[in-house]
């Protein structure tokens, strides 16, 4: 009988070290696409943090779309000057509140002839964040709507609010004669200007500015104690219209029958 021969297994360490490294690369490729998964949720975190971060500066920084920057009507805006009384003869008054998205506002005083021709403006404007631009280019835009012209230096007038510069349009052959004046005062931020085409004559027109801002009255201040100071003083220094301006004068419209007797020659 022949013996029998036992088949020699085949030795475990073959497989052990393929099953090893099997395992470990396993292990590295899921540890690659943990790290790669990190990495990717890092980036996109960092970036969502500085888009967060910059939000609030982009929004601050944006500028006012250009229909906004512009002054618009405040209908509901309650008055807060007067002018007592002036001779009201062919002369219809309007009173205009005029507000800027950054704070600013303008109360305006505007009078017309009775067939609708401008007779004179007077304008109170109080600055908020805006800027405020050359107030001579202003008024000279606003004395000649169809073209900007320059304006020439026409003296200085007294009033209560203190010294007035008095400005005028170079003229041209034919031109309707109008004065313009202006006004700034420091505290508090205001500036009062306007012009008025009434009057033969620069004496006239500039007995009609004075008499006009002497006659400037304070309704309210809101919450502007300043404002109510300024006007409380220039009260005290007041002087109104005169009755005894010479008869040339007595018929302009902002004149009535007197004539305003200001401070220092004309």
């Amino acid at each position: 009988m022949r013996p029998f021969r036992a088949v020699p297994a085949a030795p475990h360490h073959t497989r052990i070290p393929s099953a090893l490294t099997s395992f470990v690369d396993e292990v590295y490729t899921t540890l690659s696409r943990l790290f790669a998964y990190a990495a990717a949720l890092a980036l996109f975190g960092g970036l969502g943090v500085h888009l967060w971060r910059q939000l609030p500066d982009a929004t601050a920084m944006a500028p006012i779309p250009a229909a906004a920057a512009h002054w618009s009507p405040a209908a509901r805006a309650a008055p807060a000057f007067a002018i007592s009384r002036l001779d009201p003869r062919d002369k219809t008054e309007t009173y205009e509140v005029l507000r800027h998205p950054l704070g600013g506002r303008k109360d305006i005083f505007r009078w017309a002839e009775a067939e609708g021709a401008p007779a004179a403006e007077l304008e109170i404007y109080r600055p908020g964040e805006e800027s405020m631009g050359p107030a001579v280019t202003e008024i000279a835009g606003r004395l000649d709507p169809s073209g900007v012209r320059e304006l020439e230096a026409a003296g200085i007038i007294d009033s209560k609010f203190g010294s007035v510069t008095l400005l005028r349009p170079a003229r041209r052959d034919g031109d309707r004669a109008c004065l313009g004046f202006l006004k700034q005062i420091d505290a508090p931020d205001l500036r009062i200007s306007g012009w008025t085409c009434q009057g033969a004559s620069l004496p006239a027109q500039r007995a009609a500015i004075g008499c006009m801002l002497n006659r400037l009255t304070l309704l309210t201040s809101g919450s502007d104690p300043r404002l109510a100071e300024l006007f409380a003083h220039a009260e005290l220094k007041r002087t109104g219209c005169a009755a005894s301006g010479p008869p040339a004068l007595s018929s302009d419209w902002v004149l009535g029958s007197e004539n305003p007797r200001l401070r220092g020659g004309l």
